[in-house]
């Protein structure tokens, strides 16, 4: 096997001729699909809590190739840049700038760099300032921004560690920060490819299991070891954000989060421990959480975490001992955290799954147990001393509840409410909203015994955002607001006032880029004024028909997709269009929910990558997220039926398009990527319902990732049969249809190892199919250089020309 030019491997049958490799440059694809994909995005926006400053943050849509091939550490699940100290796949800012949304005017930030590479944008409490990060050549430095004057200031030069991730946290009085920078006494890194081996790698094994997924950028010997560790050690300074005056703080540790109890006198840090592991990542590693006083005296040792390498099988399992520490909101300086009742095991019978208790300040008494849940601990809305919501879920059942319990009084008894089928989308009672309270963190808006909840809206009429009101006492909702059906497409993004019914909204349609309105739901027949004035950079787009079709699976499942069909089809002429359909498959517990739309056609027509609407302008129809649902019922597992109900989902597809009579069916086009691209390579398989397909950054042989993928909670040995049925790789000499493989070089997603393409390629090469594969080199699972991104879409639409609207045309001329 050879390196091609930029050391791009193409292993193919050619579409001109027969050959091993292709010697072959990035390529471009035509300009119709060019202009799309280049075309510069409107900013994104920052909004602060009032609903009245925010900041716009101006960034290119892809890195360059040369910015992926940057040096590159990849440890315990990070990929690190070693040389400037942050996340090595990061997505900088280039320019920010400040947007009064009273005005809708734009201005500058006096003193932040006009360019830039700025990232963890971050507002304090009281949304009177702004901290980013700006990185150099040599690091990370610290700036934060003054929004009542717009002047920046830069508090700390490129000695910041972001390997971690943000590498500060506002403290609570808004005025100062706890900063993690590269400790003085680093030492220099090993280099690994370089360095002499001093011997073998063992593991071992206690007799426990340790089923776990497949993990990739693992640790694999003691210079990994050494490189990690010296890599996230960081020393703690306190930064003033008005004068820059810098305090050491902690000395060097593998520190992870600091967070500050709401009252500012105690400070929260977590830190990893040794011994490591080369089989989990580094959240799985042991860990200890201790209180600190502001002065950085230790005060209390909270919780050791130990080496997570073994938990009870199953998604509802979990770890035993503390978990879910962290402040409580609505209190002064008490600790709250989740205990397993039944040792984390979903496998055991249990009344309650989870129990919640607190310790107050000084952190010296017992624990307090404040309520039990049924099932797993999913999160909590605190409000005030007499009132707080938790959330439990479980995922066998697919149920979600709430509780509402009063933590001054924990022999009362919690009050479940809102229990449903989590997936239920048309049942879903939406989110409680928040407002600050004394010390500035987000707790419930209880107004005389009433909360509030604001909902996505998804509903069999379409999806209309609303806003309800909930009474605590007899707890049943009422109807406080709703959006109207229009042609527009709308989100509840923040109540601002909850008071006052004021909402930040987002508001877009098939031709309006989405932008932000501030409306007030309580103002009959009042209009939302607009904040944000993006325009739209796809005008190309315009033209092309776009519509929400549903139809039926032979089985009765309800299901829909969105169609799109080329600028000025006739829809009267009916001309018969070659199709791409797009799809992901989802496993859900019963074919009513499974059957429910959580789509608009009224979103914004945005192309992207990863999607197929480019190939509307080259005259195809395109099928976008197409439903693809695998129902397991009572105690069936969805994955017992895949292969029958993938092929049937995609009959009923083409059936719907075909019966409008818009298409050719013979030259219909499958695609997806990851679970889509196990998707895509299973419908060539195992149906002769399309002309080719496009299989991204897939897995297909399922005995390299034994212990689940997925949803699929059965180890290899339990499923055997569903594991190799489900398998491309398993049937390779099925599948005759052309394939096209594409998988990023340094893929880090779980189970999608690069060599799965490779080995299916090998496969199918060897079984006389016909097919392509493209190997992306240093992209990841999603593709981020333009290079690559512009190359994917040729190798797309070259497969398409070829084997779907130009089907047998070679043929006819011989």
């Amino acid at each position: 096997m050879k390196k091609i030019v930029l050391s791009l491997l193409f292993l193919s049958l050619s579409f001109s001729s027969i050959k091993a490799q292709e010697s072959l440059t990035y390529q471009q694809p035509t300009k119709e699909i060019l202009d799309l994909a280049i075309a510069p995005l409107p900013p994104g926006t920052s909004v602060d809590g009032k609903g009245e400053n925010a900041f716009l943050s101006y960034k290119s849509r892809y890195k360059s190739i040369a910015e992926l091939s940057e040096k590159e550490l990849r440890l315990a699940g990070l990929r690190i840049n070693p040389v400037t100290n942050i996340n090595s796949r990061e997505v900088f800012n280039e320019k920010i700038t400040y947007l009064d949304l009273k005005t809708g005017q734009e201005k500058t930030i006096a003193g932040l760099p006009t360019e830039g590479r700025f990232s963890n944008q971050s507002w304090n409490n009281d949304d009177s300032k702004f901290a980013l990060t700006n990185t150099t050549e040599k690091g990370v430095e610290l700036w934060i921004v003054d929004v009542k004057t717009l002047k920046a200031t830069k508090v700390y030069e490129d000695q910041l560690n972001a390997n971690l991730g943000r590498p500060f946290s506002w403290m609570s009085d808004n005025k100062t920060l706890i900063v993690k920078v590269l400790p003085s006494d680093r030492k220099p890194l090993i280099n690994t490819e370089k360095a002499l081996p001093t011997g073998p790698v063992v593991s071992v094994s206690d007799g426990k299991e340790a089923q776990n997924r497949t993990y990739q950028d693992l640790l694999k010997n003691k210079n990994d070891e050494f490189n990690f560790e010296q890599l996230v050690r960081s020393e703690l300074y306190k930064i003033d954000a008005a004068t820059g005056a810098k305090t050491k703080w902690l000395p060097a540790s593998m520190y992870t989060s600091i967070s500050n109890s709401p009252d500012g006198k105690f400070v929260l840090v977590n830190q990893i421990k040794t011994p490591f592991s080369y089989i989990v990542t580094y959240g799985s590693f042991p860990a200890s959480a201790d209180i600190y006083d502001n002065g950085g005296k230790l005060v209390q040792n909270i919780n050791k975490k130990e080496l997570q390498e073994v938990v009870p099988k199953g998604f509802s399992s979990t770890v035993t001992g503390k978990r879910n520490l962290a402040w409580r909101w609505d209190a002064a300086a008490t600790l709250y955290w989740v205990e397993a009742l039944d040792g984390g095991d979903a496998n055991k019978p249990a009344e309650y799954r989870d129990a919640l208790y607190q310790l107050q300040a000084p952190f010296s008494g017992q624990k307090q147990e404040l309520v039990k849940v049924k099932d797993r601990f999913g999160g909590i809305y605190w409000g005030n001393n007499n009132v707080a919501i938790a959330v439990d879920d479980w995922y066998n059942t697919r149920n979600t509840s709430f509780y509402l319990f009063n933590p001054s009084n924990p022999n009362q008894e919690a009050q479940r409410f809102f229990s449903r089928n989590e997936q239920d989308a048309y049942g879903d009672p939406g989110q409680f909203v928040t407002d600050t309270n004394e010390f500035g963190w987000p707790v419930l808006a209880i107004n005389k015994d009433k909360v509030m909840l604001q909902g996505q809206g998804a509903s069999a009429e379409g999806i209309l955002p609303f806003v309800d009101e909930l009474d605590l006492k007899t707890l049943k909702t009422s109807r406080l607001w709703r959006a109207q059906k229009s042609d527009k497409y709308e989100q509840i993004m923040n109540v601002i006032d909850p008071k006052k019914g004021i909402i930040l909204e987002r508001i877009q349609s098939k031709t309006e880029y989405p932008n932000l309105y501030v409306r007030n739901i309580f103002q009959k027949g009042g209009k939302p004024k607009q904040v944000t004035f993006n325009k739209n950079p796809f005008e190309a787009m315009n033209s092309v028909s776009k519509e929400l079709i549903k139809y039926k699976r032979e089985d009765g499942v309800e299901l829909s997709a969105t169609l799109y069909l080329p600028p000025n089809y006739n829809k009267s002429k009916k001309e018969k269009l070659p199709m791409l359909m797009w799809a992901y498959p989802r496993e859900f517990k019963d074919a009513a929910t499974a059957g429910q739309v959580t789509t608009s056609e009224n979103q914004f027509v945005s192309p992207s990558y990863g999607g197929p609407i480019f190939w509307a302008l080259k005259g195809y129809a395109i099928m976008d997220d197409a439903a693809f649902p695998i129902i397991g019922e009572g105690k069936q597992e969805p994955n017992d039926t895949y292969v029958p109900q993938l092929v049937a989902n995609a009959k009923a597809a083409i059936d719907a398009v075909d019966k409008l009579g818009y298409i050719d069916r013979t030259r219909v086009a499958v695609g997806g990527h990851s679970y889509g691209a196990f998707m895509t390579a299973n419908l060539l398989t195992h149906s002769n319902l399309f002309a080719a397909g496009i299989a991204r950054s897939g897995a297909y042989n399922r005995t390299l990732t034994p212990f689940g993928f997925q949803s699929e909670q059965r180890n290899y040995w339990e499923a055997p049969d569903v594991y190799n049925t489900m398998a491309p790789f398993q049937n390779a000499n099925k599948m005759k249809t052309p394939l096209l493989l594409i998988h990023g070089e340094a893929d880090n997603n779980t189970g999608t190892f690069p060599m799965q393409s490779e080995r299916y390629f090998n496969a199918l090469k060897g079984l006389g199919a016909i097919t392509r594969l493209v190997l992306l080199p240093q992209e990841s699972h999603g593709y981020a250089a333009k290079e690559s991104i512009l190359h994917t879409l040729w190798e797309q639409d070259q497969w398409l020309e070829k084997y779907v609207k130009n089907k047998g045309k070679d043929s006819e001329k011989k």
